[in-house]
């Protein structure tokens, strides 16, 4: 390997990597209600439905301008749109840090939403330009490894930081730690190498490469198998996993939110490897499949099996781990796409994987806001595990799907 090919090799990676620090940000942003829900329930004066609509506006917005945005990448600098994007989600937290209404800290969640609709198919939009067709599986999980060490910082680590200094100090320092990434992003990140820096002049009408992107079949059934599952991560990961765990286990907060953090630690590495697994052996269902039946097995020993802490944490890491074979359907959409379109092309997957974090919390907050009698501690409202475990039935019903929904796929391209 020669000198310009190693300094090329390095230089992808450091771009790639600075842009995903805008994934990495936006999911702590996604998943921090799993931390601070208690302290906004209490601090606002409202319940569970309330506050899942808090967390849920966030996502209302990302799925909104994911059509948006989309459209922007495919024809326009990749790297400014992203450090616009995360101007606003940066600004939108130091307002939210100090809200006092819920009106208020409602704009501020959507405006959030709005940009992180970029933040990532950003990332792939410029990783697809600085790395091959045959290694994207390997450096979508990379990307979605940066997205999930950001949502386990909004686990255990950002409890301890909200119990020390309180919830709203705590969105302040996230807001300067926005900053210090977006210098980062201005410095480090190219829209392409020097060599590719001229794209490809066809450009397609916006609804002709809608049409070539939403009316694919087998891409359409990918990113309804990447939203399920990915819900893990929207139930537990993002909103109720410490709160059921409490109620599970009759375990503190702080513990509880350390056991939730498995399950991002587990996506950590199970996005790289399952990724790098695909690429080797050149296929892309076989992995899927896998991820589904084992991860299937693991939520229902999740909800049902009698087990104690330390083992819990092992499921939770498990379930993260093997629920990660979602970034292998970014990978065969990117394949199956025209590159000018493939933002566009993307954006299915994460339109569907987005929407699902605002279909599948609202279900389940819904249900267990009918299952379960509510009753009031340290003026929280706390729900009985009955309500959780009939509410937690979601799971293990999108993951059967999820498995279903391979067996009628196709590789249609060849990794290799």
């Amino acid at each position: 390997m020669n000198a310009h090919t190693l300094h090329s090799r390095w230089m992808s990676w450091l771009v790639c990597l600075s842009a995903a620090l805008f994934f990495f940000y936006e999911f702590i942003q996604g998943n921090m209600f799993a931390s601070i829900a208690d302290n906004i329930m209490r601090d606002f004066n409202i319940e569970a439905d309330k506050m899942t609509y808090l967390s849920s506006i966030y996502y209302v917005s990302n799925v909104l301008f994911l059509f948006v945005s989309c459209q922007l990448l495919d024809r326009f600098s990749a790297k400014k749109i992203i450090l616009i994007a995360m101007l606003f989600c940066v600004l939108s937290t130091f307002v939210l840090a100090n809200a006092h209404s819920l009106a208020l800290a409602l704009l501020c969640r959507f405006i959030t939403g709005i940009g992180s609709a970029f933040c990532f198919l950003g990332p792939i939009r410029i990783a697809t330009a600085w790395f091959l067709p045959k290694q994207m599986a390997f450096v979508t999980g990379i990307i979605v490894t940066m997205a999930m060490s950001g949502g386990l910082l909004a686990q255990y680590p950002l409890t301890k930081l909200v119990i020390s200094v309180g919830w709203r100090a705590a969105l302040v320092d996230l807001s300067w730690l926005g900053l210090v990434m977006l210098g980062i992003i201005s410095l480090i990140v190219q829209d392409a190498p020097q060599s590719r820096i001229q794209r490809s002049t066809i450009k397609f009408s916006i609804w002709h490469s809608m049409q070539l992107a939403y009316c694919n079949f087998n891409n359409l059934f990918a990113a309804i198998f990447a939203s399920l599952m990915n819900m893990g991560i929207a139930v537990f990961g993002a909103i109720m996993g410490s709160l059921y765990l409490i109620q599970r286990l009759h375990i503190a907060k702080e513990s509880a939110a350390l056991i939730n953090m498995m399950l991002f630690v587990g996506a950590i590495i199970g996005g790289p490897v399952m990724g790098f697994w695909s690429d080797k052996i050149g296929v892309r269902l076989l992995p899927m499949k896998v991820g589904a039946l084992v991860s299937l097995c693991v939520i229902l020993c999740i909800l049902y099996v009698p087990v104690t802490s330390n083992i819990m944490a092992i499921l939770f890491f498990l379930l993260g781990f093997f629920t990660a074979a979602q970034v292998i359907s970014y990978a065969l959409v990117a394949e199956n796409s025209a590159p000018e379109i493939t933002a566009t092309a993307l954006s299915m997957v994460s339109i569907l994987t987005q929407g699902g974090y605002i279909l599948y919390q609202n279900i389940f907050s819904w249900i267990l806001s009918w299952h379960g009698h509510i009753y009031v501690v340290d003026s929280l409202p706390v729900y009985p595990l009955s309500a959780y475990q009939s509410a937690a039935i979601l799971l293990p019903i999108g993951l059967s799907v999820a498995f279903i929904l391979l067996t009628y796929m196709q590789e249609h391209i060849s990794c290799k």
